[in-house]
Parts: structure tokens; C-alpha cells; sequence
């Protein structure tokens, strides 16, 4: 009978991917560069939130936004309306960023005179969640719409986010949401999640969110 090697691909691929995200974060930390990794499915409010967020936040510090997406520049174009350099990166089918794609869209944005650059995934609530991008922190949009038992469908995601924006509360007498509930779920799977209930829209609760990433980003470039 033939000997043959079975190579653990799915574990090998994490493991160096882990390695590579922590040379970026070590790089960016000697650089006093926050990264913010944000994440949502497609239609959470990921473009809007953070024009809002740019909008309290960029005559504080120097900000840049990464757009992730599969084809089209209409994200990137949209942020650079706000006045924040901004540069749009192409996954080629891929449905996340992973550390080394990460690296390439730093490497050519050039980061060094930026206080926080946002890195707005792919829209996905499954790949995204596992790779870890090199980012200081990992945030992710649920709206409203989607419902309060997206915490149960889809726990990584909710495992690795340091904080949970609940977008989209001004549609709350439309939709069957129960703040309690999901505010529960979310501790369930990680009792240190920070969680923002916001209106990206009307700009209810942007304050307080806005409050807590400046405050992060200071901590990080000290």
C-alpha cells in the first residue's frame, strides 16, 4: 500500500495567518496607527455608520478607510466625499480579508501619519469572523431589520467583536426587535462585548459609540 501525507490545510492556513496578523498589529502599534476592522452583512449600515463616524471624528484625529469588496469602487467613492483619504481593495471573489491581503491594501494606503484607519470587510457574517486581519479591534454592524437571533445564528462573528453596533433603531416600530433578548445573546458569547444601539441615520447613539473609539485609539498610540 502507498504511504501518503495528509497535511492539515485548514489549520496550517490559520496558523500562519494568526503569525501574520500579529507582525501587523506589532508594526502598526511602533507606528501609533489604530486599525479598526469592520464588519457586517451587506446592507447593515457599514458605509453610513462610518460617515458618521468620520463626520464627529476627523477634525480629532487623521483618519483613512480601507473599502473591501468583491468588484466596485462605490464604497470608496462614497468616503471620499468625507474628505478622509480612502482606497478600495478588490478581493478577487474573496469573501473576507485575511492578514496578507490586509498588508498589501496598508502597504500601498501608507499609514504612518494616520491616527486610526478603518478596514471595512467584505459583507459576510461567516468568513470575515475567521481571519483575524491584524486589526487593534474588531467591530461589527447588526441592524435592526435583520432580526435579534443573529447572535444565535451566527456566534463567531459575535465571539470576536470587541463591540456590536445594533444600527438601524429608528426602524424599530416596523420590525419585531427585542433589544433585551439580543442584548443577552451577545454577552452569552462574549460578556466583554461593548454594545451601541445607533441610528446611523438620524445619528441617535453615534455620539456615544464615537466616544469609545476615540477613546480606544488614544489608549492604543499612546
Amino acid at each position: 500500500m502507498d504511504e501518503f501525507k495528509v497535511i492539515e490545510i485548514k489549520r496550517s492556513v490559520f496558523e500562519n495567518n494568526d503569525k501574520e496578523a500579529d507582525r501587523i498589529r506589532a508594526r502598526l502599534k511602533s507606528e501609533k496607527t489604530f486599525l479598526l476592522n469592520l464588519m457586517s452583512s451587506p446592507g447593515a449600515g457599514k458605509t453610513t455608520t462610518l460617515k458618521s463616524t468620520i463626520a464627529r471624528l476627523k477634525d480629532d484625529l487623521k483618519i483613512g478607510v480601507m473599502e473591501a469588496d468583491i468588484d466596485s469602487d462605490v464604497d470608496a467613492k462614497a468616503i471620499s466625499d468625507t474628505g478622509v483619504r480612502s482606497i478600495q481593495l478588490h478581493t478577487g471573489g474573496m469573501c473576507h480579508l485575511d492578514a496578507g491581503m490586509t498588508e498589501q491594501g496598508l502597504d500601498e494606503f501608507g499609514t504612518q501619519d494616520l491616527d486610526l484607519v478603518v478596514l471595512e470587510n467584505v459583507g459576510n457574517l461567516v468568513c470575515p469572523a475567521e481571519f483575524d486581519t491584524g486589526s487593534s479591534k474588531n467591530a461589527m454592524i447588526l441592524s435592526v431589520p435583520e432580526g435579534d437571533d443573529k447572535p444565535l445564528k451566527y456566534p463567531l462573528m459575535f465571539t470576536i467583536s470587541d463591540v456590536v453596533l445594533i444600527n438601524k433603531i429608528d426602524t424599530k416600530s416596523v420590525f419585531d426587535f427585542d433589544d433585551d433578548a439580543v442584548v443577552e445573546r451577545i454577552h452569552r458569547l462574549n460578556p466583554n462585548a461593548e454594545i451601541f444601539f445607533i441610528s446611523a441615520k438620524t445619528g441617535e447613539g453615534v455620539d456615544e459609540w464615537c466616544a469609545w473609539l476615540k477613546a480606544q485609539v488614544q489608549e492604543w498610540n499612546k
